[in-house]
């Protein structure tokens, strides 16, 4: 007969770190959750500055095929949503460049002007 294990099992153990996680972040201040991105972010940088092609190309296949299982599970009604938010991300990224072409010409003209006189 086996031997019962005593005190947490390792599952249990991780539930509670991460309950734990949670109940911190709930109290954390803004410069406490900045500092705690931004660390997560830089973390995710290195990782990604060592890794081979190969693993670059299998997390970039993962992240695609996460992608399809999540876009063929969602409704109608969340596609729509999904698609309006990409045409309204679209037309602003075209309004940014257009407002940045026409800064682009107000200096250029601004400069040539400045050379004339």
């Amino acid at each position: 007969m086996p031997k019962r294990k005593r005190g947490i099992t390792g599952d249990v153990a991780s539930r509670r770190e991460a309950i734990r996680k949670r109940e911190r972040r709930v109290v954390e201040t803004e410069e406490e959750r900045s500092r705690r991105l931004s660390t997560m972010v830089q973390r995710g940088q290195d990782r990604r500055a060592e890794e081979t092609e190969e693993q670059r190309n299998s997390r970039l296949s993962d992240m695609a095929q996460r992608g399809q299982e999540r876009r063929s599970e969602e409704t109608d009604e969340q596609r729509n949503s999904r698609l309006s938010a990409m045409v309204q991300h679209a037309r602003e990224r075209r309004l940014n460049v257009i407002d940045g072409q026409n800064q682009h010409q107000i200096q250029t003209f601004y400069a040539a002007r400045i050379v004339l006189i």
